[in-house]
């Protein structure tokens, strides 16, 4: 895992053509928006949480981020357990983030 400030993380996000990105929070902190093209997975629901990234391709590049960088980081590290090796965490999270932001749906 290695921990992005907002600055890192756009730059990256913007030229990575392997990226996905993945909110962790949960469905009422989501409701209050996203970074772009963010997927939605509930760390907080460990079975489906447990389920999508067993299905996740191990050679994309994952830009996890959470409310404020604590569940990302961890989500980071399950991630890695289970073979996804390139692992990014946005410290500070979705309460620090000052990029663009959207509705998910």
């Amino acid at each position: 895992m290695k921990n992005l400030n907002n600055q890192e993380w756009k730059e990256l996000t913007a030229q990575d053509t392997n990226a996905l990105i993945i909110d962790v929070r949960t469905d009422d902190e989501v409701s209050e928006g996203v970074i772009p093209n963010a997927i939605h997975y509930d760390i907080f629901k460990p079975q489906e949480f447990m389920n999508a990234m067993n299905d996740m391709d191990p050679n994309k590049n994952y830009y996890v981020y959470c409310r404020a960088g604590s569940r990302s980081s961890q989500a980071c590290q399950v991630m890695e357990s289970l073979g996804l090796k390139n692992t990014f965490n946005l410290t500070g999270g979705y309460s620090n983030w000052d990029g663009e932001t959207t509705m998910l749906g």
